[in-house]
């Protein structure tokens, strides 16, 4: 495993420049000569170990509340420019969970009854249960960044929104939530070959949308708001992180060791029974 926390290496600093971190670099992985030789397969091969450890952790999380009643919950938030790896991150790390402690969530335009409500009302709506992981796919965060390239809103009105969300995490994390917000960060270059590989491909090209070409017109817009996102909502109670997301390898193994050292940072373990268990073994004929 890496020596250096991978929160510490990937965390945004408060002058975040995305155009200074390197899409296609690997931040956080062993120097070593067998894990040079070939990154892909050391990676692909760490991950399901990572994923049996998550797995406990996942567990140990759901059964302190289910027994001890722990309030305790993970909030998992990815966002990323179109084709950056949101759908590939949830199968390939997430995908390793138990779905029974599990709540995924992806937010899409807002139907006509979201509308009739403030932005985080379907975002309250979604927010996983005591003892769960939950991960949303977009997130509130699309409310300054899709409403502000698009002009949905004034811009008096969206830049009133970071502290609205700072307000709205910062209370959810007294209330037990614990939050990991990750940028997965790709280049136009690598967005290009993706959108690309969904038209060639028959068996992706339900993925694509149209209007992902005109999306991709807004690039510039799109990277001045997502740093102004990170910048104006990356909180002591809840950083951001960015991932370079053109590798899907190293994409996945630094979602997973973020999504690990969050779970270990809250010391979970399993709950003490309420019974003898020594008693109940007695009982067993």
């Amino acid at each position: 495993m890496a020596n250096r926390s991978m929160r510490a290496l990937l965390q945004v600093p408060a002058n975040v420049d995305l155009a200074k971190i390197d899409p296609r670099s690997t931040p956080g992985l062993p120097a070593d000569k067998t894990v040079k030789k070939d990154q892909k397969t050391w990676t692909r091969a760490a991950l399901i170990d990572i994923g049996l450890a998550l797995g406990e952790e996942q567990e140990k999380l759901f059964a302190s509340n289910k027994v001890a009643g722990d309030k305790r919950r993970v909030l998992v938030v990815l966002q990323a420019m179109d084709c950056g790896g949101k759908d590939g991150t949830v199968n390939h790390v997430i995908g390793q969970l138990n779905p029974q402690g599990l709540r995924i969530t992806g937010f899409g335009v807002p139907t006509p009854e979201e509308r009739r409500h403030d932005f985080l009302w379907r975002i309250r709506k979604a927010l996983p249960l005591p003892g769960y992981i939950g991960v949303f796919n977009r997130s509130h965060y699309e409310d300054v960044l899709v409403a502000r390239v698009h002009r949905l809103v004034p811009e008096e009105v969206w830049r009133q929104r970071y502290e609205v969300i700072n307000a709205f995490e910062r209370q959810l994390v007294q209330d037990g939530v614990t939050i990991l917000k990750i940028m997965l960060h790709i280049s136009p270059e690598e967005q290009l070959e993706r959108l690309r590989a969904r038209l060639d491909d028959p068996t992706k090209r339900w993925k694509f949308n149209p209007g992902d070409i005109d999306e991709r017109g807004r690039w510039t817009q799109y990277q001045a708001a997502y740093r102004d996102a990170l910048a104006n909502c990356s909180t002591d109670l809840a950083p951001w992180f960015v991932v370079p997301a053109d590798r899907k390898w190293y994409r996945d193994w630094a979602v997973a060791r973020l999504l690990q050292e969050t779970l270990e940072s809250l010391k979970l373990r399993y709950p003490d029974p309420d019974f003898d268990a020594a008693v109940q073994l007695k009982r067993l004929v």
